[in-house]
């Protein structure tokens, strides 16, 4: 892990296209400001959870089968 000291206004650049902007630090709580292209998603941990568990859910969940269809002797 990289540990950098940013004061507000101060950026990061990561891999030349994703910048991390130290927008506002009030107390304890810093707000931070990231520009990244629209393929790259950006989402807080506890949402980026709740996405893998519920992508995981969907793999694992087991729907009941589809009904026979009923077949009749000639077209």
């Amino acid at each position: 892990m990289l540990i950098l000291s940013r004061k507000s206004g101060e950026s990061i650049v990561i891999d030349g296209n994703i910048h991390v902007k130290i927008m506002r630090v009030d107390g304890d709580v810093v707000k931070i400001g990231i520009e990244a292209p629209a393929d790259v998603p950006v989402h807080r941990e506890e949402v980026y959870e709740e996405i893998e568990r519920s992508n995981q859910a969907a793999l694992t969940r087991q729907k009941p089968p589809l009904p026979k269809l009923k077949t009749t002797g000639a077209p």
